[in-house]
């Protein structure tokens, strides 16, 4: 399977804003759809996350995406919209101890998005996909498929409206049943992938 990993446009926000799963706009997707359709197969599969800033350009890159809100952003709850400044630091210097398995109030742990990325693409039986999503849903992906370390994964940088590109050997893959592994996230050792490029 190869895996098209496409990150949304830049949101229309301003800059130090919380927006996980805040559904705010994104620049115009046309220009960008317009460079990805020259980089993508002719007829490929689209999955999206269902918020705009992914959907818009889904809707132009295929006549009828698919939407799933397992690869939606990670939602952070209370904070979401939020300037990062005035959230309490207190509870970031938390987050900052156990980045895996805190959830903000009302969001959810980086574990729990990882679960829900996973188990949608081990999903996925096509032979290309198109994937337009958020950074945090590709860094999941990138860093299950390669075995990168948690330390590495996280801090990918991810161009908006960028597309990457990674091959997926299925043999052997299976659904995470065994938590958060920073290591390697638990992928099957059978399981073989390759990243052929970055930010396209």
């Amino acid at each position: 399977m190869r895996l098209f990993l496409i990150r949304h446009p830049r949101p229309l926000l301003a800059s130090g804003i919380c927006y996980g799963q805040f559904d705010v706009a994104a620049e115009d997707p046309l220009p960008h759809a317009m460079r990805l359709r020259s980089l993508l197969p002719a007829g490929i599969p689209v999955l999206a996350s269902p918020l705009q800033r992914a959907r818009r350009l889904a809707a132009l890159l295929h006549p009828q995406p698919r939407f799933d809100r397992r690869v939606m952003e990670i939602s952070f709850g209370a904070w979401e919209g939020v300037p990062w400044a005035s959230i309490d630091r207190h509870l970031l210097d938390v987050w900052a101890t156990d980045v895996a398995q805190f959830a903000p109030p009302g969001g959810e742990s980086l574990a729990t998005l990882q679960a829900r990325v996973i188990d949608c693409i081990s999903g996925v039986r096509d032979e290309d996909l198109a994937l337009v999503a958020h950074a945090g849903v590709i860094r999941v992906i990138l860093g299950h498929y390669l075995r990168m370390p948690f330390d590495r994964w996280i801090q990918l940088p991810l161009d908006f409206a960028g597309l990457s590109l990674l091959e997926v050997t299925p043999a052997g893959d299976r659904r995470l049943d065994d938590g958060f592994d920073q290591a390697c996230l638990g992928v099957a050792a059978s399981v073989s992938a390759r990243l052929h490029y970055l930010n396209r």
